[in-house]
């Protein structure tokens, strides 16, 4: 049984032995996998830690933990401290993706989406539109296309370099469900980064892959960079993406499996 106070916890109870097994505290935890012993108790968010991303490949020991109290904080794994907190966001953080090969993350929030270089936390730029919901997922493949998908069905396309929203779908609920089960909880890219999977509300998962046949015709785009980014060109592999005489591209993605589940995916 699950129970929720007003001192902001949220608490697991095991109705056999009457007794919490596990509660919401706000607290990001590590944890020794061998002796299966709690190493160190990062505290200092306010509210539930929503997110979280580990930066053993950049840095010697660091870790990113977003929240619902609206910040993303760097903490010292050496130390168990605190290193940096951001506090861009005005709205909970609930969703975060660190790019594959650049140092530098995004994070999602229902007031913007933010991206962030690594290891230092400097502020890069925003999203250059608002999905204007709330971001439960993101995931960035090597070619630079950021997906993120929002509680309302809505599953959006941006261009990493330049933040722009090359494209904006809607996935389609399964026959049965209600127009309130589009969400999308989760999201990830395939291997090959050609494909994306989302868990769904309606309790489906679907995998999405890319329109081979888009021209300029079909998929206008009206894309004017900013000032401080019309310095970027991109490269892209031809048969995946139309290169424009600016610099940018676009891509287009279709719904293609359905697979039914007796419980949301998430």
């Amino acid at each position: 049984m699950f129970s929720a106070g007003d001192d902001k916890q949220v608490k697991c109870w095991d109705l056999e032995q009457n007794k919490v097994i596990r509660e919401r505290d706000s607290v990001c935890r590590v944890w020794d996998v061998c002796t299966k012993m709690q190493i160190f108790a990062l505290t200092g968010h306010d509210n539930t830690v929503q997110f979280l991303l580990d930066q053993w490949i950049w840095t010697d020991a660091q870790v990113v933990t977003g929240s619902h109290d609206s910040t993303i904080k760097f903490w010292d794994l050496r130390y168990g401290k605190t290193m940096l907190t951001l506090t861009h966001h005005k709205k909970s953080v609930r969703a975060m993706a660190q790019h594959p090969k650049e140092h530098c993350f995004a994070s999602a929030s229902a007031d913007n989406i933010k991206k962030f270089s690594l290891p230092k936390g400097e502020f890069l730029h925003n999203m250059r539109s608002q999905q204007k919901t709330i971001i439960n997922s993101m995931a960035i493949n090597e070619d630079g296309v950021m997906a993120t998908g929002g509680d309302n069905g809505s599953l959006w396309l941006w261009d990493w370099k330049n933040g722009h929203n090359f494209q904006q779908a809607q996935t389609i609920v399964q026959p049965g469900s209600l127009d309130s089960e589009a969400g999308i909880y989760a999201l990830s890219y395939d291997m090959t980064g050609t494909r994306q999977v989302t868990c769904e509300a309606d309790k489906t998962i679907k995998m999405w892959k890319e329109d081979e046949t888009p021209t300029p015709e079909t998929h206008p785009l009206n894309f004017k960079p900013l000032k401080d980014i019309r310095r970027f060109k991109f490269l892209a592999r031809p048969n995946l993406v139309a290169v424009l005489a600016d610099g940018s591209f676009y891509r287009t993605w279709i719904s293609q499996i359905y697979f039914g589940h007796s419980h949301t995916p998430c």
